[in-house]
């Protein structure tokens, strides 16, 4: 059986790509991708947690972790969307995706 340590190991290079993806590209789609990463790596945790916590322990029943990871993924689907959805209609109106350009929808 792989050990938790590993798991962990691979969500904080996962969560960390996902970090480096954000803060350094200007592009829209990039910087939702680099979020989606940063997601992902935080329901690697919570369903490794829940793996060696709570059902290593007996506690089969207790779905905490699976059902927080599920809410996650919805969360993290429903900001895909909008994140998309703007981006989209951002390049419609104004024919880029740079962030930096993005001046206009500042309040």
């Amino acid at each position: 059986m792989t050990p938790l340590s590993a798991f962990l190991l691979v969500a904080a290079l996962v969560f960390s790509i996902g970090l480096a993806i954000a803060l350094t590209r200007r592009n829209a789609i990039l910087v939702l991708i680099g979020i989606e990463l940063m997601l992902n790596a935080a329901n690697l945790n919570l369903i490794a947690f829940w793996r060696f916590g709570e059902h290593a322990a007996g506690h089969s029943d207790a779905l905490r972790g699976m059902m927080f990871a599920i809410f996650s993924i919805a969360v993290a689907a429903a900001e895909a969307a909008v994140g998309l959805g703007l981006a989209i209609a951002y390049h419609r109106h104004s024919k880029t995706t740079d962030l930096d350009a993005m001046t206009r929808m500042k309040g």
